[in-house]
């Protein structure tokens, strides 16, 4: 009679998309549509578990033999279907072995001429306090990073802080410096930055177009919701100044798009008001959102009810990206242009992103930190800039969280794309970065599968999106 077929459910997730049904197979983060015969197949499966030869039967009728047969033989081949043999699993290193990092940021003041509110910088200080990373700090950390992994093709340097234009100086020496540095070696380096825009000048706009700094802009949104948290150290707005300078900035950067980093914090829900005033007004190529419920901070983050309002929210301006995509238009939503861009290129993560594993932030010590979140903060860092990375240390870490077992993240059907969440957020939250952020867990799950559905109908409604919008990301 022959092995027992079963369906396995924690390998394949389905969408229905009108009257498609679109099959999402979580291992390798790719999606099929599903022809009737495969759907026939699940279906069956899912009644009762039977022998190949009983399925056949089953379905005759409908579809011939040999079709059946090499649509399981592919199904078995995807572990979707399993004869009772031992399934692949997801992760098959147990442990982290080697860090191969290509970024390394650079915390170059943890002085800030604002005091916003919810700031989660544990190292932040006033002006006249910040301490400002020295030159020799900065050279060590580049160092570090090609002496750690000198076969990487491409590095990036982030500036980072307090606000890191408060230490220009340091950022213009680190950029002739690197330069000339990875063109010695025919390496390639580009330089990012984030920044509050309050100290931008035509003069530095223009510096930092000519070196090409991959820029994001702190802005919340308009004027009221903006002047709520992000204050000067006496306590006024910065809406204006801010605006200005954005103003200033994209009218003359035409080196790489320009995004605008929005914080959502308590009684900050409307979505789709402050990306239209961002996007349409003020002329952002990108605005994402960062949802707060964690922060240090307890009074500025999200309630649970308000957290549910930000995702629904999230999908009506994802309907609008859905029709300006149809229409060949990109409205610069990053948090769903990102979504579409992981699940057209199949991105299977086993760990939540590259921080500790691509990337390490620098304090202005020299101290290693697993990111710029953590700069400040109680957890132990992982080396120093001048005696290398604490492999085994980071590998310990890294490889914690890289255990499934007993999270339920094991069976989750967005696993590989979530893999438990921010460690910042974990470790605000939980005390623990290595724990995953359950309070997210429903509404990621929901906001993957809207991500499929736009997905599917972008494909079927207007492929060369794709092939204009999101494939260009990937050779950036």
């Amino acid at each position: 009679m022959g092995a027992i077929l079963n369906l396995v459910e924690r390998n394949l997730h389905e969408v229905k998309v009108d009257a498609e049904r679109m099959l999402f197979h979580i291992p390798s983060s790719s999606l099929f549509q599903t022809d009737e015969l495969t759907a026939g197949i699940i279906d069956a499966l899912r009644q009762h578990a039977c022998s190949s030869d009983e399925l056949v039967q089953r379905l005759a009728g409908r579809f011939v033999d040999a079709e059946v047969n090499e649509t399981l033989r592919d199904l078995m081949a995807l572990e979707v279907v399993s004869d009772g043999s031992p399934l692949t699993p997801d992760i098959t290193a147990k442990r982290v072995e080697r860090i191969a990092l290509n970024t390394v940021v650079l915390n170059v003041n943890t002085g800030c001429n604002l005091s916003c509110t919810y700031c989660y910088k544990e190292d932040l200080d006033k002006p006249s306090a910040g301490k400002k990373m020295q030159l020799d700090t900065a050279i060590a950390s580049v160092e570090m990073l090609i002496k750690e992994s000198p076969d990487e093709q491409r590095y990036t340097v982030v500036f980072f802080g307090g606000e890191p234009l408060s230490n220009r100086k340091l950022i213009e020496e680190m950029v002739d410096y690197c330069e000339k540095r990875f063109a010695e070696l025919g390496k390639f380096v580009e330089f990012v930055m984030t920044t509050n825009a309050t100290l931008l000048t035509e003069e530095v706009a223009d510096y930092l177009n000519r070196h090409r700094f991959g820029l994001s802009i702190s802005i919340d949104g308009p004027k009221t919701v903006h002047d709520r948290n992000r204050i000067t150290v006496g306590g006024q707005g910065t809406y204006e100044v801010v605006r200005k300078k954005a103003e200033m900035l994209l009218a003359r950067y035409n080196s790489r798009p320009v995004g605008a980093r929005v914080t959502l914090t308590r009684g900050i829900t409307d979505v789709e008001h402050i990306w239209d005033h961002l996007f349409n007004e003020l002329g952002f190529a990108e605005v994402g959102f960062a949802p707060v419920t964690s922060g240090d901070l307890s009074d500025f983050n999200l309630s649970s009810e308000e957290l549910v309002e930000v995702f629904a929210n999230m999908k009506v301006l994802g309907r609008r990206y859905l029709e300006a995509a149809l229409e060949h238009r990109n409205i610069g939503f990053s948090n769903l242009h990102q979504l579409i861009t992981d699940i057209h290129e199949g991105h299977k993560k086993a760990l939540p992103c590259g921080a500790g594993l691509k990337m390490l932030a620098v304090d202005h010590k020299g101290e290693l930190n697993l990111c710029h979140r953590f700069t400040g903060s109680d957890l132990p860092t992982f080396g120093n800039v001048h005696e290398g990375v604490k492999q085994v240390e980071l590998g310990d870490f890294l490889s914690k969280r890289l255990d499934r077992t007993g999270t339920g993240c094991e069976s989750c059907r967005i696993r590989n794309l979530c893999s438990g969440g921010c460690y910042h957020e974990s470790y605000a939250r939980y005390g623990d970065p290595t724990h995953p952020t359950y309070h997210y867990c429903d509404l990621m799950r929901d906001w993957v599968d809207f991500g499929i559905e736009v997905y599917s109908r972008i494909m079927a409604g207007n492929p060369a999106f794709i092939s204009s919008y999101i494939t260009p990301r990937k050779a950036k």
